[in-house]
């Protein structure tokens, strides 16, 4: 008699070894990251419409000292300039990921990790000299950014909590106690 194989939702019900693997985590966080960069693009976009703020070049020109390009006009540098926007936000989605893989979700898993990409933005521009301490721009810049970067930050945040399943989660909290046991679409 043949044995019975386990249904799609009893197998993403069972915690395995390519539910907890680097690449199940991995491709997580890169479709975190790419949700929150998305929904960050649309929002800067949208404001831009309403006030005016011409597009920045700090990404590009952060990245072309990284790779120790030379400096080239920003109307040269948008693929650049894509690239590090995109590009850093899809792969610190990966950071998110692992966050909530451990337990660090919700709202405050995403609050710590808006102060993560906040940190990595400034310690990239100012190690590179592109960019200046945030307290010395002016609060308008500031407030911008904020924005901005917690839309990043909520929006990869609540999809990587949504994406991660059977992590280890905080005792005392009775939504998070036990691994959920709703069936992956995936």
């Amino acid at each position: 008699m043949p044995t019975r194989l386990p249904t799609l939702a009893e197998r993403a019900a069972t915690p395995t070894a390519s539910h907890d693997g680097a690449g199940r985590i991995l491709l997580e966080g890169l479709l975190a990251g790419l949700a929150g960069v998305a929904a960050m693009t649309l929002a800067e976009k949208l404001e831009q419409a309403v006030t005016g703020r011409p597009n920045s070049y700090v990404p590009a020109h952060t990245l072309e000292r990284v790779l120790g390009l030379p400096h080239r006009p920003d109307s040269q540098r948008l693929g650049l300039n894509w690239t590090m926007h995109w590009g850093q936000g899809i792969v610190l989605g990966v950071v998110r990921a692992a966050m909530a893989r451990g337990g660090i979700r919700g709202p405050v898993g995403s609050f710590l990790f808006l102060n993560l990409r906040l940190l990595n933005d400034q310690t990239l521009e100012n190690a590179t000299g592109v960019g200046a301490p945030p307290w010395t721009w002016p609060v308008g810049e500031q407030v911008v950014d904020l924005l901005h970067k917690g839309v990043y930050a909520f929006v990869a945040g609540a999809v990587a909590d949504r994406l991660v399943r059977g992590g280890r989660h905080h005792p005392g909290d009775p939504d998070r106690s036990a691994p959920s046991r709703r069936p992956r679409p995936f």
